[in-house]
C-alpha cells in the first residue's frame, strides 16, 4: 500500500494527486500565504511545494519522534509540532517555518498539538491528564495551561474558527463521538453533529463558511488508520452535513487544519494501492 496526498476542489468536486508514495505520511496543512504544504512522516516533517511536488525535510533539530499532530502559525512564519523525542509522551515544541531548534511550550506531558488563536497568541490541545483525554490551551510561549472540557469520555482535535470566537473539537458521551463547540474559555458548550457516524477532526474554513471533518462508521472506537471514512462538510452554523469524498484512510488523513488560504481547497491524505496513479 501506499499514501496519496491528494487535493479536493469543493468547486469542481474532483480530486487532484499531489503525489504518491512508499512511505507513511500523514496529516497536510496548508501554508497560509504560500502553495506549500506540511506533512510528517516517519517520526520527520516535511515541506511539499505545489508547484514542483517532493518531499523536502524541514530540519527540527534534536526532534526525530514527531507524530502527526503539527501545525503552522497564523502569520506563516512559525510551526508547532507534537514530539516524544525528549520527554516521556508527546510534547508540543515551536519553531521557525524554515526549520530550526524546537522551543518546548508544554511543561506536562502527553500534549498533542491541534489548533492556532487566529491572533497568533494561544494554542489549543488535546492532553491526557489522569487518565482522562481533554481539549486545554496554553500561552504560545509556554505557561500554565487552562483546561476547557469536562464530563466527556475523550476529547480531541480542538480547531479554531477564524474570527476566534470558537473552538470546535471531537467529543465523546455515550459512547459516542460527535463534533462540538465551545468558546475559547470553555463557555457555551453546543453539540453540532448527531448522527450515526464516529465523527473526529473538525476543520472550520478560513472563510467561516463551513467546517471539514473525518467521518468513521457507527461503532468504530477510537481514531485508527486504513478504514473506510468519509471527508464530511457542514455549514459553520450547524445543520446538516454531506459526504464529499469516500476513502480509506482515517488517522493521519486530516488530523490538523488543512485548508486552503482561499478555502476552495483542502488537502488529505489517504492510503492507496501503489500502482494506483489517480
Amino acid at each position: 500500500m501506499a499514501s496519496r496526498l491528494a487535493i479536493f476542489d469543493l468547486r469542481t468536486g474532483r480530486t487532484e494527486t499531489v503525489l504518491i508514495t512508499d512511505r507513511l505520511i500523514e496529516a497536510p496543512n496548508w501554508h497560509p500565504e504560500d502553495d506549500t504544504l506540511v506533512i510528517n512522516g516517519e517520526g520527520r516533517l516535511f515541506r511539499v511545494p505545489l508547484e514542483k511536488p517532493a518531499l523536502v525535510k524541514i530540519d527540527t533539530g534534536f526532534a526525530t519522534r514527531l507524530n502527526n499532530d503539527h501545525g503552522i502559525s497564523p502569520d506563516g512564519m512559525s510551526l508547532v509540532i507534537s514530539d516524544a523525542t525528549q520527554t516521556d509522551g508527546s510534547c508540543i515544541y515551536t519553531l521557525p517555518f524554515a526549520g530550526g531548534v524546537p522551543c518546548r511550550v508544554t511543561p506536562l506531558t502527553p500534549s498533542w498539538w491541534h489548533g492556532w488563536s487566529p491572533d497568533g497568541a494561544t494554542l489549543a490541545y488535546t492532553a491526557r491528564r489522569d487518565g482522562v483525554f481533554d481539549i486545554y490551551t496554553c500561552p504560545v510561549t509556554g505557561g500554565a495551561e487552562r483546561k476547557l472540557t469536562v464530563g466527556f469520555q475523550h476529547t480531541d482535535g480542538p480547531d479554531y474558527t477564524p474570527d476566534g470566537a470558537w473552538i470546535w473539537f471531537n467529543g465523546e458521551r455515550r459512547g459516542r463521538m460527535d463534533l462540538w463547540r465551545m468558546q475559547p474559555d470553555g463557555a457555551d458548550l453546543q453539540q453540532m453533529t448527531d448522527d450515526a457516524g464516529e465523527n473526529w477532526f473538525a476543520h472550520p474554513s478560513p472563510d467561516g463558511a463551513h467546517v471539514l471533518f473525518v467521518a468513521y462508521g457507527a461503532g468504530t472506537a477510537g481514531h485508527p488508520r486504513d478504514l473506510p471514512v468519509e471527508l464530511r462538510i457542514m455549514p459553520a452554523n450547524g445543520g446538516a452535513s454531506h459526504s464529499l469524498y469516500a476513502l480509506t484512510g482515517g488517522q493521519g488523513t486530516i488530523n490538523v487544519p488543512c485548508w486552503s488560504p482561499c478555502s476552495t481547497r483542502f488537502a488529505f491524505v489517504e492510503t492507496v494501492p501503489d500502482t494506483d496513479t489517480r
